[in-house]
């Protein structure tokens, strides 16, 4: 029982901390603009709109753990049920033996009597009650291992209950969480849509670099047939594709979205978050990146973007700015990963 005390306190703490992590995203992240900060110019909304574009990548990417985490505490509750049953399973096959041990137990009775009244000599009755000890001490054995079975099969299905529970409590407060990104992310696209062209093009090189001519996966410094390659090119062909969040492909993408995307079509299966990502592969520095290298930014890590050679990334960068070409060298450049070689 103390493990399944444990067991639960650990995954109540996993609730709460999701739920502390995108409320304090919600709060933190997403706080309304305070009346007196209205734009007073276009300039001054291209400025609060850029700051509305880095909140909200930070909030899509707490997003995306918070998905992670609902995954892996659904996967915790389906192994929990199934060791539930598991255990309900070993305790059915006592329960024939359970059964014949009550129906004879009075036949046991009995038989003592008889031993006494029937035997023979001394030794005839000794030989006679050590057969009924062995035969009272197995009952007693098979009796104490179907209360263990009980006790296992009752454990098992708390720490199954807990673990549903759990997951549902986590899904639930993900599900009120993206609600409210979706909220946010609309009044950004209106408030983006209100901008002249001109003022857009400007704000979209602000946040996500100015937009290069997509070049010839052929042309760029890559070994060809590798998964780098592959990678690249289907990135590459998706230039244009609209900024969504939590897409990941065919027709729209967010970050991590695409890496997951143009790395699925190379064979190599990505994390679906920014930060995930960054924990895998061998991290490199600037100088030192290559084609088919992941690259990070911001701290906490909330954006991912593959190099692809000369200077140039590819990626998914927000609302309002489709997936594009740009320079490496964004404001909060971390380090990049390289998957493969």
């Amino acid at each position: 029982m103390q493990s399944l005390r444990t067991t639960t306190r650990r995954r109540s703490r996993v609730v709460m901390a999701l739920g502390a992590a995108l409320v304090a995203g919600a709060a933190g992240v997403l706080a309304p603009t305070p009346a007196g900060a209205a734009p007073g110019s276009a300039a001054e909304a291209t400025r609060l709109l850029q700051e509305t574009a880095q909140r909200l990548t930070v909030i899509d990417e707490q997003v995306h753990e918070g998905e992670l985490t609902v995954a892996r505490l659904q996967a915790e509750a389906a192994t929990a049920a199934a060791a539930a049953q598991a255990a309900r399973d070993a305790l059915a096959v006592h329960e024939p033996q359970i059964r014949a041990i009550a129906q004879s137990s009075f036949r046991k009775q009995e038989s003592r009597v008889a031993a006494f009244l029937t035997s023979d000599s001394a030794d005839d009755l000794v030989q006679q009650m050590t057969t009924l000890d062995v035969i009272a001490a197995h009952t007693n054995s098979l009796v104490a291992e179907v209360a263990a079975a009980r006790s296992a099969a009752e454990q098992a299905q708390a720490a199954a209950d807990q673990a549903t529970a759990t997951a549902q409590a986590s899904l639930a407060e993900l599900e009120k969480q993206k609600a409210e990104v979706e909220r946010q992310a609309e009044q950004y696209q209106s408030d983006f849509a209100r901008l002249s062209a001109a003022e857009q093009d400007r704000l979209s090189t602000l946040v996500a670099g100015p937009k290069l001519a997509a070049p010839s996966a052929s042309s760029l410094p890559v070994a060809p047939n590798g998964a780098a390659a592959t990678a690249i090119q289907v990135a590459l062909s998706k230039v244009g594709s609209p900024y969504r969040a939590g897409a990941s492909g065919p027709n729209a993408f967010d970050c991590s979205g695409l890496t997951s995307y143009a790395y699925a079509a190379a064979g190599v299966t990505l994390p679906r978050s920014s930060r995930a990502q960054s924990t895998i592969g061998r991290q490199v520095s600037r100088s030192e990146l290559q084609p088919g290298d992941l690259v990070f930014y911001y701290t906490p890590i909330s954006h991912v973007a593959l190099y692809i050679g000369d200077g140039m990334i590819v990626h998914a960068r927000t609302y309002g700015t489709p997936l594009s070409v740009t320079t490496v060298d964004q404001n909060g450049f971390r380090f990049g990963v390289r998957l493969t070689g």
